[in-house]
């Protein structure tokens, strides 16, 4: 049954457009990629495992003993660690990060089909274009070339493919809990995190973002009780009213300033090519943490408003139970991005003295606290010459990101995560999570070309 399985997985490849004539590796890298968006993986579905299962063929095929091939079900859901042998000279292991799972897709919202892979116009279209599936087939095609290619790494390589980053993560806690000796690494390249951007007006290579640190997400509910009454009997001491003034503190306040290396260094680099008070303060602050100026003017930067403190900001709003009757209570949700390593509780504490006693402040939905990566010059060179290999001379960027992936859960459980996501595009086209998504056609097999040279940087004899 298992074999007759695999052979319809891998004989269901979705038909794409026909492009320019490619090497045996880019084929092979595209065939991949053209299966997994074929794979409708979110949640609820149970396909992760079924993609979980097309790629061990994939390693099973290429020679990699049924040992070192591990599919881990977890409930609807599953998460895969192939392990590639090295000789142990060079060090700890380096683990290899992705996730199988996709955010949802409607085919009736779509243009085209979302899962089905289609190449128009120098883009690839689907479902997990950009998030990510198109890492996980760079790393799995490298993984085959290497082996095809006879490399033995002077360390052990660890691909380590999660099944619901998109939701729970669930799986990536399972990992590092219940099967930290299959991915247990020196550190971690996490495919989901950092990029390459692209130019607006040229579609050249701009600058490379190598990410070391994320922020915790965490909701806040703040809550106002009031025994209402008849709206024919107004009172000043209305819910609604309360609340209001509770989200006006809110908007008024601002977190104290923080830094770590990772932003401090962001903003060096980033300022070499941003002009204007922008880059300025970029400066200024790279320079000097403690200068409040100019940690005030990137606060007003959507773009750079996370990279020094902690935000929380109102998201929904609920009141009410009647339109003739005062209201008895008026809720809000702050969605909050606090800043690495900082605390949760500590948060709450400043907001409950923020909006007073009579509100309640309540923790929802939350994160993992995770620590900023130490940043490891030798990695960060390493890094610079496989992106150069493909876009030479562009600014290496460190960054810390307001988003979290599953980078913060390895982090949280000691192991230091960089992201490194070999895809380069437009700021402007980035439609992950959203209509349209796509990844330019040539930054796929750039990308596959860049994680060849990485890995081979990092683990390759010298």
């Amino acid at each position: 049954m298992l074999v007759r399985f695999l052979l319809l997985v891998m004989g269901a490849t979705p038909a794409i457009a026909a492009g320019p004539t490619l090497s045996a590796n880019d084929a092979r890298l595209r065939e991949i990629f053209a299966t997994a968006i074929g794979m409708q993986t979110s949640i609820g579905l149970g396909n992760v495992p079924k993609l979980a299962a097309y790629l061990a063929a994939q390693f099973r095929a290429a020679g990699f003993p049924e040992s070192d091939i591990h599919i881990l079900p977890l409930g609807e859901t599953a998460s895969l660690v192939v392990r590639y042998r090295g000789d142990g000279t060079g060090g700890r292991p380096i683990a290899l990060m992705a996730h199988l799972d996709v955010v949802t897709a409607k085919r009736e919202d779509w243009q085209r089909d979302p899962y089905t892979l289609v190449e128009e116009h120098g883009y690839f279209f689907g479902r997990g274009t950009i998030d990510i599936k198109q890492e996980m087939a760079m790393l799995t095609a490298t993984f085959l070339r290497l082996k095809a290619e006879g490399f033995k790494p002077t360390r052990d390589l660890i691909i380590v493919f999660t099944g619901d980053e998109e939701t729970t993560e669930t799986t990536t806690a399972d990992l590092i809990e219940h099967h930290r000796d299959l991915i247990d690494a020196e550190y971690a390249l996490n495919g989901d995190g950092g990029d390459g951007v692209l130019n607006e007006k040229t579609g050249a290579a701009e600058a490379f973002y190598v990410q070391g640190a994320e922020k915790t997400y965490a909701d806040f509910e703040l809550t106002v009780h009031n025994s209402g009454g008849h709206s024919s009997r107004p009172r000043p001491d209305n819910a609604i009213y309360d609340l209001a003034d509770v989200i006006k503190k809110v908007q008024a306040y601002r977190f104290p300033v923080m830094s770590n290396e990772w932003t401090t260094q962001n903003l060096k680099v980033a300022a070499s090519y941003t002009p204007g008070p922008l880059g300025e303060a970029m400066l200024r602050f790279a320079a000097n943490p403690h200068d409040e100026d100019a940690a005030n003017l990137l606060y007003q930067n959507p773009a750079y408003v996370g990279k020094t403190r902690t935000t929380c900001v109102p998201t929904i709003l609920t009141g009410g139970h009647a339109h003739n009757a005062l209201p008895q209570m008026a809720q809000v949700n702050l969605s909050c991005r606090v800043f690495p390593g900082h605390p949760i509780d500590s948060v709450r504490a400043t907001l409950q003295e923020l909006v007073g006693d009579r509100v309640e402040v309540k923790l929802g939905n939350t994160g993992v606290v995770s620590p900023a990566s130490p940043l490891d010059p030798a990695l960060m060179a390493a890094i610079a010459k496989a992106v150069h290999s493909v876009h030479p001379g562009i600014p290496i960027v460190p960054e810390q990101a307001s988003y979290t992936t599953d980078g913060a859960v390895f982090r949280h459980g000691g192991i230091p995560t960089y992201g490194v996501q070999a895809s380069f595009g437009k700021e402007s086209e980035n439609f992950a999570h959203g209509l349209n998504e796509r990844i330019p056609v040539a930054s796929l097999y750039e990308g596959g070309a860049q994680w060849y040279v990485l890995l081979r940087e990092l683990a390759g004899h010298r």
